[in-house]
């Protein structure tokens, strides 16, 4: 089954659209389909357990930008945390329920206006990277944890696993600097062609052509 890439909705990237976000159930249903379920069109079993997630998604056309550099995606954990006060939580919680109907595992917040400027295998890289950042506990032993009560995994928010300084890394070479496994995954060449891209995303090859 042929299922093209998901745009945001007109009114939120309309020149004259308030500042908002806008729940994006056809963008959860795309990412199962395309990377998550076993099989999905580019199925990446990094994210298998993601299956037993929930995932809340929203678009937004609110302009986010950290150190100089726009932000285009963000994974967060879906319960509100943080120094907001019982009535603060009270109240994220409530406008969480009313965009997704529980609160879910994850919130993933992706940049509209991006979406509709970027190329079918940016976007795929986006949604990827956000995905990444929704893991699975370790266990000390590092495999993955998983509730006594439950059996179902323990989620968790995960880092990037290379964070170095091209210079460093070009004055000292990928063994000192530890991203040794980055640039051989690098050399190797993307495990996804363009052409598999186009298939799962429908436009890819436009831009090019």
């Amino acid at each position: 089954m042929f299922i093209s890439r998901p745009l945001p909705p007109e009114s939120i990237i309309s020149l004259d659209a308030r500042i908002t976000f806008a729940p994006a159930p056809e963008l959860v249903e795309w990412a199962r389909t395309i990377f998550i379920d076993e099989d999905a069109k580019l199925f990446n079993p990094d994210h298998f357990h993601l299956n037993s997630a929930s995932i809340g998604v929203l678009w937004t056309n609110v302009a986010n930008a950290r150190k100089g550099h726009r932000i285009l995606g963000q994974c967060e954990e879906g319960k509100p945390s943080g120094m907001m006060g019982k009535w603060g939580k009270a109240r994220a919680e409530e406008q969480i329920i009313g965009w997704f109907g529980t609160v879910p595992n994850f919130i993933i917040t992706i940049d509209a206006l991006y979406a509709m400027e970027c190329s079918d295998a940016e976007f795929c890289a986006l949604i990827e990277h956000e995905l990444y950042h929704a893991a699975q506990e370790r266990d000390p032993f590092g495999a993955p944890k998983f509730s006594k009560s439950t059996g179902l995994p323990v989620f968790c928010m995960r880092g990037h696993d290379i964070e170095e300084f091209v210079g460093v890394v070009r004055r000292y070479g990928a063994d000192a600097t530890h991203v040794r496994a980055l640039v051989d995954a690098a050399n190797a060449g993307p495990e996804i062609a363009n052409v598999g891209i186009a298939q799962a995303c429908g436009t890819c090859q436009l831009r090019a052509a």
